[in-house]
């Protein structure tokens, strides 16, 4: 067998047994997994996630997914708990302690410690038989098989089993929360993920003047109007209520030219595409990016409760990482 075969075989193997490991954790959520959610949802304080070696690293994962949702959580390395650390825990804090066989030195001398301090105790493990569960108020179930690694030795399927059964635990505690996406906007207000969930078009269209011109404009100054704005489009307004009757694109100056063998006494009305598209300014700039997907368009008038106010360009959405 050559190198490349292998690397596939292994890789895929890899990648089945750890998928296999997360579809069998559905069969351990049961009144134990539920009652601890409850528990969780009834603290005033917070979520404290410990662990040791390559748990400690799932540990931290699960803090940041916790804290991103809706509950507090902070972690504490479960060696440095017992030189220290344990100061960390505040009267009415929750601890999850994840750890695979649960029989760890560290876990050992930590658990007794937990306990005097009235802690209600979560024990995220693979092993249901060790002191770690035997000794903690809730019991996740994380249970594998086996590791991916050859030897059985390297953590591997045990940690993907522990994150995954974190991020259940997360979801529930969102979705029991009520916690909505305009919640994890203000979580998350950095990055492009954070402006998919704040930023609205008004944020954006005042940033550019805003073409106009009345219906009756003739050829000349619909060119200027268009050029000197540099967003290749105007607005066709109403000659005497200025309201938003059409648009005139570069496109539609092209199309134009092909039709009439005269621009001789044309006038906006005779260029424009009448009943643009047109989106709020309440509304999210994520909602303008799909409309100019879905029509395949640069460009969309932007209107304040139905009168013209602008427009937002495919470049405001690119410049703000949303593409």
């Amino acid at each position: 067998m050559n190198l490349s075969h292998k690397i596939t075989l292994t890789a895929k193997k890899v990648l089945q047994l750890e998928a296999e490991a997360i579809a069998r954790l559905a069969e351990f959520i049961d009144e134990g997994f539920e009652e601890c959610v409850k528990a969780i949802l009834s603290i005033k304080g917070r979520v404290v996630v410990t662990g040791i070696g390559k748990s400690a690293n799932i540990a931290q994962k699960i803090v940041a997914t916790l804290n991103s949702t809706g509950t507090p959580a902070l972690f504490m390395h479960a060696a440095d708990a017992i030189h220290g650390d344990l100061g960390m825990i505040q009267q009415d804090d929750f601890v999850i302690c994840i750890s695979k066989s649960g029989n760890t030195p560290e876990i050992k001398v930590l658990v007794p410690l937990l306990k005097r301090k009235d802690s209600k105790l979560a024990a995220l493990v693979s092993s249901t038989d060790s002191y770690l569960a035997k000794c903690a108020d809730y019991v996740l179930n994380a249970h594998v098989e086996r590791e991916a690694c050859p030897f059985n030795l390297a953590p591997t399927t045990s940690t993907t089993a522990a994150l995954a059964l974190g991020d259940a635990l997360a979801i529930c505690l969102l979705e029991a929360r009520g916690f909505s996406s305009d919640d994890f906007a203000h979580l998350h207000p950095g990055g492009s993920l954070g402006k998919r969930l704040y930023l609205k078009v008004g944020d954006l269209y005042t940033q550019h003047e805003a073409p106009h011109v009345s219906e009756n404009a003739r050829l000349k100054e619909i060119i200027i109007e268009i050029s000197s704005k540099r967003l290749g489009a105007t607005a066709v307004l109403a000659a005497d209520t200025e309201e938003l009757v059409g648009i005139i694109t570069d496109g539609d100056l092209r199309r134009m030219l092909n039709k009439y063998d005269s621009v001789e006494g044309i006038t906006a009305t005779d260029i424009m595409t009448p009943a643009p598209l047109t989106i709020e300014a309440s509304a999210y700039a994520v909602e303008a990016l799909a409309l100019m997907q879905h029509k395949s368009i640069t460009q969309l008038i932007v209107t304040n409760s139905g009168k013209f106010g602008g427009f937002v360009h495919l470049h405001d959405l690119l410049k703000e990482g949303l593409i």
